[in-house]
């Protein structure tokens, strides 16, 4: 097995298990949650403009306000959590604290002071931001279909960063999605990479022009694909 496929397999693993993981803890949650009549979305919830609620932007998207709500966000949580992982947990965990701040911070600034915001929103929509261009800022042809893919599959999403029905945080979604974007430039592959006119130039032999589509070809053939 090739090395590059063999810490693709491991990390695809990883991540794997960490989101099944996670939807476990947000489920076990919500069924406490709503034991307790969901007094801890509004105590452990986000609230604008209080110095003492910020640590709440940590327990925000743990919390739900009801069964719809959960299971509209787990499936896509899942989904683009997966996708936003399996390069490897590093790069998936510095991305999933810079989305929990700015989607957390974006609410704690703009949302009017009477309202708590709570649920796992703005983690899927920066997740969803951070898949769409990390292939295009990292160079990956594998991960730019994925991007254009998701983009294409999902893309009524980016209404939901507008003011829409009541009830709905845009301000969370919107914040996290500027979040995932950032953490695609922000966190994106810097290794130099050869060219195939660079490696055959090394080889003694003239240099070879590079396709897209031979770039791609070549990704897939290093993945096993």
């Amino acid at each position: 097995m090739a090395p590059r496929f063999a810490r693709l397999l491991r990390d695809s693993r990883a991540a794997l298990l960490t989101m099944v993981g996670v939807l476990a803890v947000i489920w076990a949650v919500q069924v406490a949650n709503w034991l307790d009549d969901y007094r801890l979305s509004y105590e452990y919830g986000m609230s604008s403009g209080r110095l003492d609620e910020l640590p709440d932007l940590l327990t925000m998207p743990f919390l739900h306000f009801g069964w719809d709500h959960i299971e509209a966000n787990s499936w896509p949580l899942f989904a683009f959590g997966f996708l936003a992982a399996y390069r490897g947990m590093r790069r998936f965990l510095l991305a999933t604290a810079l989305i929990v701040v700015s989607s957390g911070l974006t609410v704690w600034w703009f949302e009017r002071p009477d309202a708590v915001t709570a649920g796992a929103s703005g983690v899927v929509y920066g997740y969803f931001g951070y898949v769409v261009l990390r292939g295009i800022f990292d160079r990956n042809p594998a991960d730019t279909v994925i991007g254009v893919v998701v983009a294409a599959l999902y893309s009524y999403l980016l209404l939901g960063v507008l003011p829409s029905a009541q009830g709905v945080s845009w301000l969370g979604h919107l914040g996290g999605l500027i979040g995932g974007l950032a953490g695609a430039w922000l966190l994106r592959d810097r290794t130099p990479r050869r060219t195939a006119g660079a490696a055959t130039a090394a080889a003694g032999t003239g240099p070879t022009p590079a396709s897209p589509a031979g770039a791609l070809l070549k990704e897939l053939d290093d993945l096993g694909i």
